[in-house]
Order: C-alpha cells, then sequence, then structure tokens
C-alpha cells in the first residue's frame, strides 16, 4: 500500500492566518489524493472569533484537526511578545503531537508518512522541531508577496549595520526595494518593534526563513509578479505563489439575512462599505468624522462599527449593543433613507453583492484579495501590521485603489491618542473611489477576472500548486 504524504499544518491563532491556512490544506488534498494534512490548533484566547470557527472545523477526507492543550501565557508587553511566547511555549505540546502522530503510523494504525511541516510566517522557530523530525519545513505566508519582500529586505539591512539599521520611523525618507517600481517612504514599512527582544525575537522569524525548504504565498504572478520576481535571487527558498485562497463560506444567520435584504433595494455599485477588519475600531473623535463624511457626502453606505477595547488592555474589538450612544446625535435618523450601520458582517456576502461599489478597508491581505475576487475597488485605511504597506502597493504599485490614507497607524490595544482623518480627506476618498468610469475600478475588474483563471488549470497558481505537490512528494525521507 502506498504512504500518504503527511503534512503538519502549524497556522498562527489569528483568524486572518488560520483561516487560510485551512484552506490551504483543503486545497492540497482536493487537488492529489497522495496527500493527508494534520492541523495542530493552538489553543488561546486572543482572539474571540477563533473558538466558533475551530469548532465548525471536523476531520474529514484526509484532513485532520488536532486540538494542542491550552498553554497560558503572560500577555504583558504587548502583542509582539505575546506572538513571541505562543510559540516558544508550543514548542513542546507539537513536539508531543508529532511523535503521536508518528508512532501511529509506524505502528500501522495509520497509512501516512510524515513528509514535513508547513509553518506560519510568525512560527519559524518551528523549522528546529522538524529537523528533530528530520522532515523538510515550509513556511506559509498568509499576507503579500511584497510584503514578504520588504521584511526579508529589512533583515538583511539590519543584519548588515550590525543591528545598527536606520530607524524606519517617522522619516520622510524612502527605500529603494527590489520588489516596488516606486520608492517606498519609510511611514508606510512594517513596524520593527523598539523593544529589543521582541525586535530580535522578529530578526530571527525572518532569518529561519531562509531554511525552510520552500514559501508558499497567498498571492498571485499576474498581481505581484515584480515582488515575486525579487524573491528569486536564489538566496530565499523557492516561492510557490499559490492564491488567491479564500473562504467564500460564510455563515448566514438572521444578522446578515437582514444586511443581505437592505442590500437587495440598493441600485447596482452604489453603496460603499466600511469595514476595518477583525481588529478594527476608532475612538469617538475619528467616528465622528466618518459619520460627518458620509452624511455630507449623501452616499449610500454599510459601515461595520466595533466597539474599541478599555484604553491599553490588549483585546479585541466587541460588538456593540446601542449604535447611538456612539455615534452623532440623530446620525442614524437622518441617515436612514441612504445608510445601515452594522456590527459584525458577512464580509463575502457583502462584497459578492451587485449593490456595493466601493470598499473603505483597512487593508489585511485576505480583504484585499476577497475584494479583488469580487472586483470591487479600495479605499485604503490601514490599521496595524504590513497594512499600511498594502494600501502604498495598492494605490501606488497596483493601482486597484484610491487612497484616503496609505499610512494610518494605530497600535494595537495602545493606550495613545489617535490620529484622526478628517471629514474633508475621507469625502474626497469616497469620491474618488465611487467614481463611475474611474481607472480604478477597471482595472480592479480586469484582476479579478485574472484572480479566476490563475486557480484554474492551466493558470499560473494551479500550476505552482501542482510543482509545491511534486516537491513535498520528492522530498519525502525515505528512511522511514
Amino acid at each position: 500500500m502506498v504512504k500518504l504524504a503527511e503534512l503538519v499544518f502549524i497556522p498562527f491563532p489569528c483568524i486572518g492566518h488560520l483561516v487560510s491556512a485551512v484552506e490551504i490544506a483543503k486545497l492540497l488534498v482536493h487537488r492529489d489524493e497522495r496527500i493527508s494534512v494534520t492541523v495542530l490548533l493552538i489553543d488561546v484566547s486572543l482572539d474571540p472569533t477563533i473558538h466558533g470557527y475551530v469548532n465548525s472545523l471536523s476531520s474529514n477526507n484526509r484532513i485532520q484537526y488536532i486540538k494542542l492543550p491550552h498553554v497560558t501565557f503572560p500577555t504583558d508587553g504587548g502583542l509582539e511578545l505575546a506572538i513571541h511566547r505562543i510559540v516558544e511555549n508550543h514548542i513542546q505540546p507539537v513536539k508531543e503531537a508529532v511523535t503521536q502522530l508518528t508512532m501511529n503510523a509506524n505502528r500501522g494504525k495509520d497509512s501516512s508518512q510524515l513528509a514535513g511541516f508547513v509553518i506560519d510566517t510568525c512560527c519559524s522557530t518551528m523549522i528546529d522541531v522538524a529537523n528533530e523530525f528530520d522532515v523538510p519545513t515550509y513556511v506559509f505566508h498568509s499576507a503579500s508577496a511584497g510584503s514578504l519582500a520588504i521584511s526579508l529586505l529589512l533583515q538583511s539591512i539590519h543584519d548588515e549595520h550590525n543591528g545598527e539599521a536606520v530607524e524606519f520611523n517617522n522619516s520622510e525618507a524612502e527605500l529603494r526595494a527590489p520588489s516596488c517600481a516606486n520608492p517606498v517612504p519609510y511611514k508606510v514599512l512594517p513596524h520593527f518593534p523598539k523593544d529589543p527582544s521582541t525586535k530580535a525575537f522578529f530578526i530571527n522569524c525572518l532569518r529561519k526563513f531562509r531554511e525552510a525548504k520552500g514559501i508558499l504565498v497567498n498571492t498571485f504572478m499576474e498581481l505581484e509578479s515584480r515582488a515575486i520576481g525579487s524573491l528569486t535571487d536564489g538566496e530565499i527558498p523557492p516561492l510557490y505563489p499559490i492564491g488567491p485562497v479564500i473562504n467564500l463560506k460564510t455563515e448566514v444567520d438572521i444578522e446578515s439575512s437582514t444586511i443581505m435584504e437592505w442590500l437587495d433595494e440598493q441600485p447596482d455599485s452604489s453603496v460603499v462599505f466600511l469595514c476595518f477588519g477583525s481588529y478594527g475600531s476608532f475612538g469617538s473623535d475619528q467616528t465622528n468624522e466618518i459619520a460627518l463624511a458620509l452624511e455630507k457626502s449623501g452616499m449610500r453606505f454599510l459601515w461595520t462599527i466595533r466597539k474599541p477595547p478599555p484604553k491599553g488592555k490588549m483585546e479585541y474589538p466587541k460588538d456593540m449593543s446601542d449604535f447611538n450612544e456612539f455615534l452623532p446625535d440623530g446620525f442614524l435618523h437622518r441617515t436612514t433613507d441612504v445608510g445601515k450601520v452594522i456590527g459584525w458582517a458577512p464580509q463575502t456576502q457583502i462584497l459578492s453583492h451587485r449593490a456595493i461599489g466601493g470598499f473603505v478597508s483597512h487593508c489585511g491581505w485576505n480583504s484585499t484579495l476577497e475584494s479583488i475576487h469580487f472586483g470591487v475597488p479600495i479605499a485604503t485605511w490601514p490599521q496595524y501590521s504590513e497594512q499600511q504597506l498594502n494600501a502604498f502597493q495598492l494605490v501606488k504599485e497596483y493601482k486597484l485603489a484610491q487612497e484616503i490614507r496609505m499610512d494610518y497607524r494605530k497600535k494595537f490595544g495602545a493606550d495613545e491618542h489617535e490620529d484622526v482623518v478628517t471629514a474633508e480627506e475621507i469625502i474626497n476618498g469616497l469620491r474618488a473611489l465611487m467614481e463611475k468610469d474611474c481607472g480604478t475600478r477597471r482595472r480592479m475588474k480586469e484582476m479579478r477576472d485574472i484572480s479566476k483563471k490563475v486557480v484554474t488549470d492551466g493558470g499560473s497558481s494551479h500550476a505552482f500548486l501542482g510543482k509545491f505537490i511534486d516537491d513535498v512528494i520528492n522530498n519525502m525521507p525515505r528512511h522511514h
């Protein structure tokens, strides 16, 4: 009996990373019957949306999900340090789970053989664990090829200058990067943490990437050809752009059916959708400016509002029971004919609706790929992480977005004064976004068609996925 090539997936427990890792696992087993996948689920209570999602996953058809034992870790010291601790504290549980898997295979309980690890970008220390089992590691990068290229560039600049890298903060300077046609302003670069120990963790993470056997990236050649090209210099493991990999299934509930009914009543491409991701929220000053802009512009809108976490708390935004207490007096009443304010949003369902004409987005990579999939142009309003760089690429490099801001930045759970984007700025961005015959809209429609072709037989992502599977099979350890 031929043994299946078993890949162990270790996604990071953050909804954007987890969902795309699971979708890739499904894609692999669907594509090739020689592959089976075990997804190790890290159980931490960082993100409330994860529990529902994890509970909806069921092992079937060559994919099994194993929940690792709950490990507590301190969350003082901010998000970056928490990420580091989550990964470090799960090295032992991962070893034990994989040992159990290989024992089952050796006892013949299982017709599979461990073929490699597929680990999240944040989990690169797990490469050492894979080495102990004598199998290759592949990294799964759930963000853009552009962000990967820039991060690796920053890491090598840091190392060449013995850690004395130019400080990339608040400077008017620009970085010339092979991955971008335009010079990149420092203020859209991913922030390297100030704290030395966390900074060391990030630099190490990136350095370790170079030891991997290959890197899967959720993007496609035709969207990011320059960035992908810049990563094939022989210094970096082979890249497999296999995207867009997106989860198009959303649970329909009472809440989302009322949203869809409202959209059904709106004219085609007339509604602007404002949604800032699972961590996105604003304080009252900024919320007021958005409300003012929407009211003044007279546009139809669907706006997701979440309650910001208490000051200084590393928590996720929550849904609120009464929008009125957060919005200007009488706003909901005055805009009742043209607008709808909601809490949680079934994003893919909304983006796929004919009434949606534009998306004011935090530019998270999954949201960006969804927007491309449905051909909806974006107005950029990034928040955290690498979203500023995504916004820059969408506006300047790929011309698929209009700018509200590219360098807006919030600190996750931080107790700091919020930078406020004025109603005027927002209105200008919205008008540019909703123009009927703007070039952005046309290019987004073209990219939508390409994004659907690349994953079908003969498409670039389809071919790269096949190549990745061949590499996994060919690199299987022969000595077990």
